[in-house]
């Protein structure tokens, strides 16, 4: 079912990030800032998906995913 498929990739990618976020560093203070909205769109995925709103709870773990490589390309984050 659809449904079950998208908690899997939810739950899958969110555990992914948490392992990421736990060697991840900033680099500057805009580094400081990008894990500050990482983390947030993290919590609002996790909100999200409590309260059964899976595409929004998906969104805001790509968003998440998103400001982490983009933090990583740009060298305000590295990871350790």
């Amino acid at each position: 079912m659809l449904e079950d498929n998208l908690r899997e990739e939810i739950k899958k990618w969110s555990q992914r990030l948490d392992n990421s976020l736990k060697i991840t560093v900033a680099q500057s203070p805009k580094g400081v800032e990008f894990l500050t909205n990482i983390k947030a769109y993290q919590s609002d995925s996790l909100h999200f998906l409590k309260k059964n709103d899976l595409i929004r709870a998906y969104e805001a773990l790509i968003w998440a995913w998103a400001y982490l490589e983009i933090g990583k390309q740009i060298g305000i984050l590295s990871q350790r």
